[in-house]
């Protein structure tokens, strides 16, 4: 009679008992929508953009860094400013959050020195193989070659006055723009990072990244990750505002 009601799953009343399988419905239903919450949350920290902005000597010059985090704040984007000097630590950081499975987009801004500590940077972090998404210079001084862990790179300066074009080291295969504000006389070195009109190209350029971190269309290309050779320089338009 045991037996019976087992395989019938009914009691003596009449009554439909639960099955072993029955049983295992709920909690199975429960793990496939934990699992189904953290393959959603892991894509979206994979997705996350990550944006470091850095100032130049003493802070002092470089306010238009911390308006510039305003706006991609702003926006939804992750975005964190601090003075040059911070450079080594951040690399500490960035490190620490690989090793703990985060793998967010990188994007790495300075001004002035910080420029220069923003190309430190990308170099400290190529032998842990991070890549760098994009990185961007305002103005840097004796600036050393982009390493080739650099998706893509943005160099604004001044020709004539401060700063140069930016060079790659061998086996660099991102992207490298030159952009000559030199025609523009509303910029100059300590103002450079105010300009309403490089900020303006700054932010779509992350904004396009974040987008496409988070979700390109099946089959297609991401221009930003593609490879692409080395551009030649460009001026940039007269016409642009400094903030």
């Amino acid at each position: 009679m045991a037996e019976t009601i087992a395989r019938t799953g009914r009691g003596r009343r009449g009554t439909t008992a639960p099955t072993r399988a029955h049983r295992r419905l709920p909690f199975a239903a429960q793990s496939l929508a934990v699992a189904v919450a953290l393959l959603w949350c892991n894509g979206a920290l994979a997705a996350e953009t990550q944006v470091l902005l850095l100032r130049g000597w003493f802070g002092v010059f470089s306010t238009g860094m911390d308006g510039l985090a305003a706006e991609l704040k702003a926006k939804g984007i992750k975005t964190e400013v601090a003075g040059h000097l911070y450079w080594s630590t951040a690399v500490k950081e960035i490190l620490k959050e690989r090793a703990a499975g985060k793998t967010s987009a990188l994007v790495l801004v300075g001004h002035s020195q910080g420029a220069n500590n923003v190309i430190d940077m990308a170099r400290s972090l190529e032998p842990h193989k991070v890549s760098i998404d994009l990185l961007v210079t305002l103005a840097p001084f004796m600036q050393n070659p982009v390493p080739a862990n650099v998706v893509r790179a943005v160099n604004y300066f001044q020709s004539p006055g401060w700063g140069a074009p930016l060079t790659a080291e061998p086996g660099f295969h991102g992207k490298l723009s030159n952009v000559d504000v030199g025609d523009d006389w509303t910029i100059a070195h300590i103002s450079i990072d105010k300009s309403a009109r490089i900020h303006a190209e700054i932010s779509r350029d992350i904004a396009a990244l974040s987008q496409a971190k988070e979700g390109p269309q099946d089959g297609a290309a991401n221009p930003l990750t593609a490879a692409a050779p080395q551009s030649p320089q460009k001026k940039f338009p007269p016409q642009a505002e400094a903030q």
